[in-house]
């Protein structure tokens, strides 16, 4: 990347600006050990969201609440934004920055457990967006759930798709490496689905349901 391109990467994504709300949610995924999506991922998750119209939205892997802000506040004042995680203490922190975010109660459902196993028993084509921001190793299975949740026109959003530079260099062979790789040239080749990526934050794969 030329000295340029660096610069103009860190300027957009320092570009947006974040209230109290976001910043304390920041601080409680610090607290908490999880680190949240930048503020320019968190810009284009809002943009997405309000884009597409979404009503129905589900986000695999909560964090504390960061990404799951940006997407309520592109949604819809009736839209649903179902958030699955494995830890308790990480949704309990999710629903403390939606709920000053202004955002009813009734306008999220937090659910405690693996995405592999929740997933499953979620409707068939009954979603205008997933995002996707959890466990590499999970991240095929995850893939195939959502393209199954997903209406037509419907979104799909895959966090951290480029892993920190690494899945350009072929040479670098690490495991979840290997699976970002993999799943990208996947979702390119699903005859299913039409794809971009975009170099925002690490990355971040954008399928959309045909």
């Amino acid at each position: 990347m030329s000295a340029d391109k660096s610069t103009s990467w860190s300027y957009a994504e320092d570009l947006p600006a974040e209230d109290e709300v976001m910043l304390r949610a920041r601080e409680r995924s610090f607290e908490l050990g999880v680190t949240p999506i930048g503020a320019g991922v968190g810009a284009v998750l809002t943009v997405l969201a309000a884009g597409s119209k979404a009503q129905t939205a589900v986000e695999i892997g909560t964090g504390a609440g960061v990404s799951g802000v940006c997407i309520l506040r592109g949604l819809g004042p009736q839209a649903v934004l179902t958030t699955i995680d494995v830890d308790v203490e990480h949704l309990k922190a999710a629903r403390e920055a939606f709920s000053e975010a202004g955002s009813p109660a009734n306008r999220t459902r937090t659910i405690s457990g693996r995405a592999g196993d929740v997933l499953p028993r979620l409707t068939d084509s009954a979603y205008d967006l997933v995002f996707v921001d959890a466990d590499k190793p999970g991240l095929p299975g995850y893939v195939q759930q959502a393209v199954r949740l997903l209406k037509a026109g419907g979104l799909l959003i895959i966090n951290d798709a480029l892993d920190k530079d690494r899945v350009a260099n072929p040479a670098i062979r690490e495991a979840n490496t290997v699976v970002l790789r993999q799943v990208g040239k996947a979702i390119r080749d699903d005859d299913r689905l039409a794809s971009a990526m975009l170099p925002t934050g690490d990355g971040l794969l954008v399928a959309v349901k045909k």
